[in-house]
């Protein structure tokens, strides 16, 4: 079998360690895969079994700055680790791809370990191939001071280093261009992959509370906020607006918080939450899509995987998107008027206007045509464009691996 090397690196929430996750699902059953994770660790979340996940100190960014996750480490220590690390899985695994997702269009922080990595991938003169896969919507922060010239540093990125880059998107709802003006100078082959969507875990049985979630017979209306360092002020309203609704409606809120919320927060949130009889309040499940499906209403931000997860289920859903860019408004705004979700903007947030929202979305009918017209193959057609890459045909999965890995510790720092 073929052997990709998959660099993943989590900053701030989890969304590109799902997405990367639902890909390598994907990829397993035709590659070797060896999954480099540098993001602090989600616990109970699933990898293939048969994936060899090597971990680098993780990295992850706080005030648009990167800092250490392990603070027995300085920032320049883990820098000068992960960089020759790296260097030394690329050559011990001799992959013949490479895929950074995000990068070069986003993680620029971590041009230190990845330019030399790219470096001496374009040495080996084209036995391995470098692939870069990014989300629908690049480049879209609101904060960026001169877009033209970040736009050619990242093109010329593409041009030096790359042989195929994927989009994550259906280009009959978002392409690249409309907010990459430099697309049509990209020398290498640009494939749309159509989106990502997450499937459920396969190896992880529900939890005790899941199992009394998932069977509760009143209507359920699920409130998510991916990994949980932002959307605060979401979970915030809707305790707000609970006390309402608990009027006019038999329901029980659902309320993930996501595994990287702060402990000060997490708690203050779930002692407003106390004495509510219609509030459930939890961190995180690996069962989200099974809330979602046995849900009424989702509400949640409007991260790539989370809307995702409302076009694969077609749950009746709520979004607030982020104001901190164009990205998440950009696909809510358009999945708004196809008429798959509704949008929560800043002035439906006041308690009254929120509950009325809320009742007025359970009521809505879906257009299920207008689902199924949205590409959702994303991951499986992602091994389709790497298969062609290498001019390969499809393989047996259960063919064993030319590559021995020495111990489970072998590369460890």
């Amino acid at each position: 079998m073929k052997k990709i090397m998959f660099y993943c690196q989590n900053l701030m929430g989890m969304g590109h360690l799902v997405r990367s996750a639902e890909i390598i699902r994907s990829l397993v059953t035709q590659f070797e895969v060896c999954l480099i994770d540098g993001g602090p660790i989600v616990q109970n979340f699933e990898i293939p079994s048969s994936v060899k996940t090597i971990r680098i100190p993780a990295l992850r960014v706080r005030n648009r700055n990167l800092e250490v996750v392990d603070n027995n480490l300085n920032l320049e220590e883990v820098k000068e680790i992960r960089k020759h690390r790296l260097l030394q899985i690329l050559d011990k695994f001799q992959p013949d791809c490479l895929i950074t997702e995000g990068y070069p269009f986003s993680k620029g922080k971590l041009a230190f370990e990845l330019i030399p990595l790219l470096e001496k991938v374009k040495s080996s003169k084209g036995r391995t191939k470098a692939v870069c896969c990014v989300r629908d919507i690049v480049l879209s922060k609101n904060y960026y001071q001169d877009k033209a010239k970040l736009e050619i540093k990242k093109r010329d990125l593409m041009n030096r280093y790359y042989d195929l880059l994927l989009v994550h998107s259906d280009p009959k709802i978002h392409k690249l261009e409309e907010n990459f003006s430099l697309t049509g100078e990209i020398k290498c082959n640009i494939n749309y992959t159509g989106y990502v969507a997450q499937s459920p875990p396969i190896n992880l049985p529900p939890t005790a509370e899941d199992i009394a979630g998932l069977s509760n017979k009143e209507p359920m209306i699920l409130v998510s906020i991916g990994g949980g360092r932002f959307g605060h002020e979401l979970i915030e309203k809707i305790l707000d607006a609970s006390t309402i609704l608990e009027k006019f409606l038999p329901h029980k809120i659902q309320i993930f918080t996501g595994p990287f919320m702060p402990e000060d927060k997490f708690l203050e949130l779930q002692q407003l939450a106390a004495n509510k009889n219609n509030i459930n309040f939890r961190r995180y499940t690996a069962h989200l899509l099974s809330y979602m499906r046995k849900s009424a209403l989702s509400i949640s931000l409007g991260g790539y995987n989370t809307t995702m997860n409302v076009l694969r289920t077609g749950v009746n859903a709520i979004i607030y998107p982020s104001n901190d860019g164009s990205e998440q408004r950009t696909r809510s705004e358009k999945l708004e008027k196809l008429g798959i979700l509704d949008v929560l903007r800043p002035e439906d947030l006041p308690s009254e206007r929120l509950a009325q929202k809320i009742i007025t979305s359970l009521h809505n009918k879906r257009n299920i045509e207008i689902l199924n017209y949205v590409e959702l193959q994303g991951a499986q057609n992602t091994t389709k464009f790497i298969q062609e890459l290498l001019k390969i045909e499809s393989v047996n999965p259960s063919e064993e691996s030319s590559f021995k890995w020495e111990t489970e510790h072998s590369l460890s720092i």
